[in-house]
């Protein structure tokens, strides 16, 4: 309608400007009316002019308009002054289309926030890079995972993990890998996903990260709880009838010599039966000892639930201490423990703890035999994403690397009276804590056990 009116006012103005010059074109030639002649002169000046100006502001009010979609700027309005006017109706078309794109545009910001919230509410880690590493976009649990603020370039995650950089600069549409990365407190298990698509041209990987370190472990320890079930059942049922007839047979065997011996019978008629009597009773003896191993891993499977309760993290390693002071006086061991800050208080079962606590300070006292300057160090602190963290460090002879691994595995044990469950079952009672238990070692320096909460 504003355009139809626009046209109809164009036309009107070049049929007064025409006749005007037709006109002016008449008095030049058929009269001397000079008068005349210059007022109609000056009209089609002014007809020119006006047109000019109603054309030209035209232009400007479309250009602005024009400009305000190619900038994406739709704070501009243009002023309506009277519906009357065509260029008036040309300007109320221009807002209600603005209004238009605002309204679009606003959806586009709510969904655009609306996916941002999401992503920086999920508690998988997320990263979006270009092929050169350049960084597009970061969650915020990819910043707690990594320790960063921000992040501009995959190559800024060198120092946490040069693994990491490799695979994710690497990494193909698709893929799904896994990534070990251990640290002095912790050790994680990042499993890595990479889904490949194009935007403007540009080639983005989305990658999501997850720590399945937790998850492993459980599965493992399931796997191991599993094992040993089955494995006492069978041991118990085939070791508790020998152990019975051993004991019922060794009796009989000694009522009978009992018997001999009170009729006077010769000691060489008996020879035989004492014989066989400390035979019995050696099965016997090591039957119990095998019932006594099988009850021992059967620990394992029958830790009680843990009962929460929030005490203070200093009385707990203080009374680690106190416990072994006698012992670790007389082995010369320096002990000190380290609470930062000192208020730090824990929600866990204290007692299932200090039994942990107890076995790693065992396991330092036995591993600083021989050494100079034997030091154990018990230190409770915040680590860097925020979780409570106990750890026992001694300068002992260390653990090497293909040991380190083994270490938590049940029956497996570098003693030579070790039973092989002490850490395995520190490990059970963390799970049940939803936490873990982890070690570090430098052979000849130092050893560092971390319980992470």
């Amino acid at each position: 309608m504003g355009f139809n009116n626009f046209r109809t006012n164009y036309i009107i103005r070049t049929v007064l400007l025409t006749v005007s010059i037709f006109g002016f074109s008449y008095l030049w030639y058929n009269t001397s009316l000079t008068m005349t002649l210059i007022l109609v002169g000056l009209l089609i000046v002014f007809q020119v002019v006006a047109m000019i100006f109603y054309v030209d502001r035209t232009n400007r009010v479309l250009n602005n308009f024009l400009e305000s979609i190619r900038y994406s700027d739709f704070t501009r309005t243009f002023q309506v002054e009277s519906l009357d006017s065509s260029f008036d109706k040309l300007k109320k078309s221009f807002n209600e289309v603005i209004k238009d794109f605002q309204a679009v545009r606003a959806e586009k910001e709510e969904n655009y926030f609306y996916l941002q919230t999401v992503i920086q509410h999920i508690g998988i880690s997320l990263i979006a890079f270009q092929k050169d590493g350049k960084v597009e976009l970061i969650n915020n649990a990819t910043k707690k995972l990594f320790q960063v603020r921000t992040l501009h370039n995959i190559q800024g995650l060198r120092e946490f993990s040069p693994d990491i950089v490799q695979k994710l600069l690497t990494i193909k549409h698709g893929e799904n890998t896994l990534v070990r990365v251990r640290e002095k407190d912790d050790l994680l298990q990042l499993a890595i996903y990479a889904t490949e698509f194009r935007i403007h041209n540009r080639s983005i990987m989305l990658v999501s990260i997850k720590n399945i370190q937790q998850e492993l472990d459980e599965k493992e320890m399931e796997s191991w709880q599993k094992l040993i079930r089955v494995l006492t059942h069978e041991i118990m049922n085939s070791i508790t009838p020998i152990s019975s007839l051993s004991s019922t047979i060794k009796q009989l065997i000694q009522n009978i010599i009992d018997s001999l011996e009170a009729r006077n019978v010769e000691q060489e008629d008996t020879e035989s039966l004492k014989e066989v009597e400390q035979a019995l009773q050696t099965i016997h003896k090591r039957t119990d000892g095998l019932l006594h191993f099988v009850n021992t891993y059967r620990n394992l499977t029958k830790i009680p639930t843990p009962n929460f309760t929030i005490f203070k993290v200093y009385h707990l390693l203080n009374n680690i201490r106190e416990l072994h002071e006698k012992e670790i006086k007389e082995k010369g061991i320096t002990c000190k423990v380290i609470v930062e800050p000192e208020s730090l208080e824990l929600s866990a079962d204290e007692h299932l703890i200090e039994q942990v606590l107890i076995n790693l300070v065992k396991n330092a006292i036995h591993a600083l035999e021989n050494r100079e300057n034997p030091r154990i160090e018990i230190k409770a602190f915040l680590n860097r994403r925020g979780r409570i963290t106990i750890q026992v460090t001694d300068n002992g002879k260390g653990i090497l690397p293909d040991v380190l691994d083994k270490i938590f595995i049940p029956f497996f044990t570098t003693k030579p009276q070790g039973s092989g469950i002490g850490l395995s079952l520190s490990r059970q009672i963390m799970r049940l804590h939803r936490g873990s238990i982890n070690a570090y070692s430098e052979p000849g320096k130092e050893t560092t056990f971390s319980l992470t909460f």
